[in-house]
């Protein structure tokens, strides 16, 4: 029955000393996790990857594909999401222009620091006779420490849409 006992004893101390150092490990990466999105958010340069869309009308829905983000550069934005919602111009006859779809090069962006913890991230085109553009009049980025973020597009002649998904490292491009 000692022996009984003592293994016992010994196999919750392996047990508590395994999930210390699990615990320890998981720490350490959402540390590390903190200071990428830190680095990326400060030195703009980033991917915002969208995979929840949020329109103004109706339900929200999950997208399928991971082709859709928002690409930030000191230089430029790049945007490739989809739109779903009332537009109240609508594109050319036989335009096969659809969602939100734009690069541009003259913007403001305005970084602040949250209410708990992360950013809140003000971008607004300022060259409004580029027509890729036009419609789009802001975008407000919300990201948390742990790089789970918010995308909010208003635009001119659409309602307002809302977008959730996670902050990247921008690829490199080979």
């Amino acid at each position: 029955m000692k022996l009984l006992n003592r293994i016992s004893v010994v196999a919750a101390f392996i047990f508590i000393g395994i999930n210390m150092a699990g615990a320890q490990t998981r720490q350490e990466k959402k540390a590390a996790r903190v200071a990428e999105v830190k680095q990326l958010i400060e030195s703009q340069n980033f991917v915002f990857d969208a995979n929840y869309v949020n329109p103004s009308r109706g339900a929200g829905r999950a997208l399928t594909s991971s082709d859709y983000d928002l690409t930030i550069t000191k230089d430029t934005i790049i945007a490739y999401l989809p739109y779903f919602g009332r537009a109240y111009v609508a594109p050319s006859y036989g335009s096969t222009e659809g969602g939100i779809k734009f690069t541009n090069t003259h913007f403001t962006y305005a970084l602040k620091a949250g209410k708990k913890d992360g950013w809140n991230i003000t971008i607004k085109p300022t060259n409004k006779n580029i027509g890729d553009s036009r419609d789009v009049q802001s975008l407000y980025l919300t990201v948390s420490s742990d790089g789970y973020a918010s995308l909010q597009v208003i635009s001119t002649n659409r309602d307002a849409i809302s977008f959730n998904g996670t902050i990247q490292q921008r690829p490199v491009k080979k």
